[in-house]
């Protein structure tokens, strides 16, 4: 029977994971995506291949073919703005599986604010300092190499991926979202799924979609300690479900 499994899963393709940003093996979180992706798929009996692709690399949907799902990584601003955006929408509206972590996480805010509330004049202050509307700003408190306690709400995929409310994870990061764009997603259908102890929000979903979350948080980090990060882990399945 083990000859008849391996035989079979030698027959099945790769998972081909879309890495979305310019690799930088000075980064921390870079060097934790493939520890990552390789302690997901070892758990799931999968081989999963992580694709590095810079955004100055996405310039048309061909770019993005082929792909079983999308991990916009930390380490913004991106060299190109519009590929990254174009990624991130590609994987929303095609219902692919996507996670956006850090600095992917801010860019899944601002495609959101531009192409689903409509708001064509939503920025990132870290792109422009004077946008008249910046969704993304930044924080009072930078999160640079901290480590934080976040509420998770019941009954979403990050609770069921780490299976209890309250985690602690690390950041890297210095901007999240504004007051005005939080305040727009009480209404859904990208909702608020985790917050910090000052009930700031950290994490998104998007409600209806398969499979796309967005934390301010390094999930990742945890891999560089041996242990599979529960969202990555949560990816690599949404991705193989995807297959059919």
């Amino acid at each position: 029977r083990l000859s008849r499994l391996l035989r079979r899963a030698a027959m099945i393709p790769p998972l081909r994971i879309a890495l979305i940003g310019e690799r930088d093996p000075a980064v921390t979180a870079h060097r934790a995506i493939p520890e990552a992706l390789a302690l997901a798929g070892a758990a799931l009996a999968l081989e999963v291949q992580g694709e590095w692709l810079a955004t100055d690399r996405i310039v048309s949907q061909a770019d993005l073919d082929g792909y079983d799902a999308f991990w916009c990584v930390p380490a913004s601003p991106y060299v190109s703005e519009a590929g990254a955006l174009r990624a991130i929408r590609h994987a929303r509206v095609g219902g692919l599986p996507f996670l956006g972590t850090c600095g992917g996480f801010q860019y899944a805010v601002l495609e959101y604010a531009r192409n689903v509330l409509g708001w064509g004049d939503a920025g990132h202050a870290e792109l422009d300092a004077n946008a008249t509307n910046a969704v993304i700003v930044p924080l009072l408190c930078a999160l640079v190499e901290t480590r934080g306690a976040l509420r998770l709400v019941e009954g979403s995929r990050l609770a069921r991926s780490y299976g209890m409310l309250t985690i602690q994870e690390g950041y890297h990061c210095s901007y999240g979202p504004s007051a005005a764009f939080a305040a727009a997603l009480a209404v859904g259908p990208l909702r608020v799924t985790a917050t910090d102890e000052a009930g700031d929000p950290r994490a998104v979903e998007l409600d209806g979609h398969p499979f796309f979350v967005g934390t301010l948080f390094q999930p990742e980090r945890r891999a560089l300690t041996g242990e599979t990060p529960p969202p990555v882990l949560a990816l690599v399945e949404a991705a193989a479900a995807g297959r059919g």
